[in-house]
């Protein structure tokens, strides 16, 4: 009983002189306290950089491969038949069953640029710049429902709660501009709702979430003063929050709070640099044509012309999402009609985008990547008349393209069988991608790591190989 008794007495008290070894190496850890929340993790890269900023042109709800990027003759002569059960045997479906028909499609496709890239009618503009673009064809992810996927795409995980993509490049490269953020979000299109988990900061210092600006009406909304605030009481009335909160920090030591003191002091700053870059009637008129912009007017061509903007000014992250995609076939999506609006609004821009960043010599240093949640099924979905056609979710093969930052233009990566339903050659995962993408910017994407909760998470997770053989 004695013995016993001794045992336990010594290890309780070895356990008190751990803890309290392990709280005092914890209140000795700055890391745990920063003083700026927004300086950035990394000190200088870990390789050479390619790029300095990155313009995701995202098409929320799925574009199909098979009618842009990726025309298959299988399906042409096999259009109408059933698809092969070999096919569909092991895999779930979002919304048509697994007897459904192969359908061909609608669009004539040719091939483009010393590269001899296939493209559909559809794209008449991208076709003047194939050999500055790399197709990615073989891409695939494992999430076939719009909200996993697209935060999948966007974070690297499947569930809510993971820090984005322009939040680790937030946190891990910060902003070359201390009057704007580093990370910006701009939205159009409607159709499948999006949720600000897609963009915002996860675990991370919420100084790293998307900031949304917008291009009609006040471009971020609470920024301004209200009516009778002037410039020197605003800035009176912050000083003194600024020492509120900052007495509240000394006694706490949450880094949420200085935090919140970055982001106040941050939106003063965006008085006067956001109206100033958001105001693009200061474009040449030339300039606003080759977009197809409208000032005043919210579209896909004014924020990929905004995009150019803020990538100059020093924004590390410009994030647009244009929704409108999801054509299931019907009067609300269909293969005729809504893919080629959607066409419409965004090819024009897009390549705009890139011949300006081109022109302006900062196509080499800003990566464009542009794609969708995941692509279209091989099957058709609705009827076989102009009104109904369409083709349900697939994300097991289908195409992502990027340009500029460090990328071979003018290249094919992968591909997918003759159905378009597999990705079978040089396959790209997400986590490749994201991982590809950070090494262009001169990161490790296994050394941009966040400890929460006892781990170390990153943005490509457990997984990821840089997709050596895009890279120029």
């Amino acid at each position: 009983m004695t013995t016993l008794h001794s045992t336990r007495r010594r290890f309780l008290g070895q356990c008190g002189i751990g803890m309290g070894s392990l709280a005092l190496g914890s209140l000795l850890n700055e890391k745990l306290f920063a003083a700026d929340p927004a300086a950035p993790f990394l000190a200088k890269p870990h390789f050479a950089p390619k790029a300095k900023n990155i313009i995701y042109l995202f098409q929320s709800g799925g574009p199909s491969h098979l009618d842009l990027f990726d025309p298959k003759p299988e399906l042409k002569k096999r259009d109408g038949q059933q698809v092969p059960e070999e096919l569909v045997k092991n895999i779930r479906l979002a919304q048509i069953g697994k007897n459904a028909k192969l359908l061909a499609s609608p669009y004539k496709f040719a091939q483009y640029g010393k590269s001899g890239v296939w493209l559909s009618e559809l794209l008449p503009h991208l076709r003047e710049v194939v050999d500055d673009v790399c197709f990615i064809q073989g891409f695939h992810s494992e999430a076939f429902n719009h909200d996993p996927a697209t935060l999948f795409m966007n974070t690297g995980a499947q569930l809510a709660g993971r820090p984005s993509m322009g939040s680790w490049f937030s946190y891990g490269l910060g902003s070359a501009n201390k009057d704007l953020p580093a990370f910006v979000v701009l939205m159009t299109g409607v159709g499948q709702p999006l949720t600000n988990a897609s963009w915002g900061s996860g675990f991370l210092p919420t100084v790293h979430q998307g900031v949304g600006l917008r291009s009609q009406g006040d471009p971020v909304l609470y920024v301004g003063n209200p009516a009778g605030m002037g410039a020197a009481r605003r800035r009176q009335s912050l000083d003194v929050l600024k020492d509120l909160n900052q007495a509240r920090f000394d006694v706490l030591r949450d880094p949420e709070i200085e935090t919140r003191i970055a982001s106040y002091e941050l939106a003063y700053r965006m008085q006067t640099s956001v109206p100033d870059v958001m105001d693009i009637s200061r474009e040449a008129p030339a300039m606003q044509e080759a977009y197809g912009t409208t000032p005043g007017r919210a579209s896909f061509a004014n924020n990929c012309l905004l995009a150019r903007r803020l990538v100059e000014r020093g924004v590390r992250f410009v994030q647009l999402y244009h929704r409108g995609w999801d054509h299931h076939g019907g009067p609300d999506g269909n293969l005729v009609f809504d893919l080629k609006k959607r066409c419409l609004e965004t090819d024009q821009p897009a390549v705009a985008l890139i011949k300006d960043l081109k022109q302006r010599g900062l196509l080499d240093e800003t990566l464009v990547i542009w794609g969708g949640e995941f692509g279209r099924t091989p099957m058709m979905q609705g009827a076989l008349s102009p009104d109904q056609i369409g083709r349900d979710h697939h994300p097991h093969g289908y195409t992502v393209w990027m340009a500029g930052g460090g990328i071979k233009g003018g290249v094919v990566h992968g591909s997918t069988d003759d159905f378009g339903f597999y990705a079978v050659e040089n396959k790209v995962h997400v986590h490749d991608l994201h991982a590809t993408i950070l090494r262009l910017f001169g990161v490790d994407h296994l050394k941009l790591t966040y400890r929460f909760q006892g781990r170390d998470f990153r943005l490509t997770d457990v997984h990821g190989e840089v997709v050596e053989p895009i890279l120029a």
